[in-house]
């Protein structure tokens, strides 16, 4: 995916601040909201797909991990299609695959069926960051750009935020069926409004042959600097999504015996706090910065935190505790605060996109960007199965619940994966890093 540079912005190329919200921010922005929707509902309705349809820990896993294996499987054909056909009418007819599997969604009746739609969703939404990027060059103005990609985070994290006590509430007035027939339409909706409304950027087409493009991807996966960095967030990043999309739910629920609303309640939080984690990130980075660190040291410094706060998980910090809140009149779980803090951390690996867009030239930003993402949502696939296989190596009791050592060792194994990143990052061998 390539950027156009401000010298051949005419007037006409550019549209005013309230005029691009309206026409290219807000219609891009309703279909990422139910982007991470989709990427973290099921950790609310688990427990009816298990008591529905009769799915085990590994194949909730896998089918809830579908939607990363298909996303990834689509982030290098998609940089191309973006530059080639613009964002409009790529993410238009893909919100449109998104709906289509949310239909599905709704009628299916075995793990196959939910496998199929749940990969149909993942494509459908492959494109919600990559072609909202591409349009928010294209037309807004260039200094005003790191501040409009903080606003399309922050309404991703408002489609996090929704599918937590708020999907619950929902869930009082239909089930889950009807709730995907929902969001079919919803995203449907989305489709057409970006299909209708978003403007194309005249003579915004990439140059260059594919051949070319190919050779220069190769490139990018060849440089040492971006296996220096990447790894941190294809670890980190993809634990937050696994975690937060799924097995959050489980643990709150089998590990520390919450019932439903509350842990509903705790995904919120967790949602809540990624939201404020994606808005100050550059926040963090800057005052790191500050203190003379580079930005690829503020990303090691986020991977710290990000460890930190699943090693507090584990080891039940604030389990059986609470505490009080001003106005609150009944005491608050301690956990709270344990999943508000990997809630936030999990968010600062992301920090890796604006070190590799320091560290490459304006004309492979975008295709570095996406070489990357193929790599989170790889490994965030491989988590959500891996995560579930472990768990499913103990023998539920009566009620079907997991014992804790399952739970503990799956978040283990996946704290140690991250652990293994952060020493390769740090590691000194001279020449690897440039």
């Amino acid at each position: 995916m390539t950027t156009e540079t401000a010298s051949t912005d005419t007037p006409p190329t550019r549209l005013s601040m309230p005029r691009a919200m309206l026409l290219v921010f807000a219609p891009f922005a309703c279909g990422y909201f139910f982007s991470y929707f989709y990427r973290t509902a099921n950790a609310v309705i688990a427990p009816d797909l298990r008591a529905d349809v009769g799915v085990g820990p590994a194949e909730l896993g896998l089918l809830t991990a579908t939607y990363f294996l298909t996303f990834a499987a689509c982030q290098i054909p998609l940089g191309l299609l973006l530059d080639r056909y613009g964002p409009r009418r790529v993410q238009g007819l893909l919100y449109g695959v998104a709906a289509l599997g949310a239909l599905l969604f709704s009628y299916g009746e075995d793990v196959s069926t939910l496998m199929l739609a749940r990969a149909l969703i993942g494509v459908g939404v492959s494109g919600g960051l990559m072609a909202a990027l591409k349009a928010i060059v294209q037309w807004f103005p260039r200094e005003r750009l790191a501040l409009v990609n903080g606003w399309y985070f922050a309404s991703g994290a408002f489609g996090a935020l929704a599918a937590t006590r708020p999907l619950e509430f929902a869930l009082q007035f239909m089930d889950w069926r009807g709730l995907f027939v929902v969001l079919a339409i919803a995203t449907a909706a989305a489709a057409v409004l970006i299909l209708l409304v978003v403007p194309d950027k005249p003579d915004s087409r990439a140059g260059g042959s594919l051949r070319r493009q190919v050779q220069e991807l190769g490139e990018i996966y060849r440089d040492p600097y971006f296996w220096r960095v990447v790894p941190l967030m294809f670890t980190g990043a993809s634990a937050n999504m696994a975690i937060q999309g799924l097995w959050a739910g489980p643990w709150l629920a089998e590990v520390d015996g919450f019932g439903r609303e509350v842990v509903a309640n705790h995904l919120l939080v967790m949602a809540f706090a990624m939201l404020v984690g994606v808005s100050l990130s550059g926040v963090f980075a800057a005052a790191l910065q500050r203190l003379g660190l580079t930005l690829a040291g503020a990303c090691g410094t986020g991977a710290l935190l990000t460890i930190a706060s699943l090693l507090l998980v584990v080891t039940r910090v604030g389990a059986g505790e609470t505490f009080s809140l001003p106005g609150i009149r009944a005491p608050l779980e301690a956990t709270y605060l344990v999943w508000a803090f990997v809630g936030f951390s999990g968010t600062l690996t992301s920090l890796v996109f604006a070190a590799l867009g320091q560290h490459f030239p304006e004309a492979r930003i975008g295709r570095g960007n996406t070489a990357a993402n193929v790599m989170v949502f790889l490994t965030s696939f491989g988590y959500q199965f891996g995560m579930g296989a472990i768990i499913e190596q103990w023998t539920p009791d009566a009620g079907g619940s997991y014992p804790v050592e399952a739970y503990t060792v799956a978040f283990l194994a996946t704290i140690a994966t991250m652990v293994v990143a952060f020493v390769w990052f740090v590691w000194p061998i001279r020449g690897r890093y440039r």
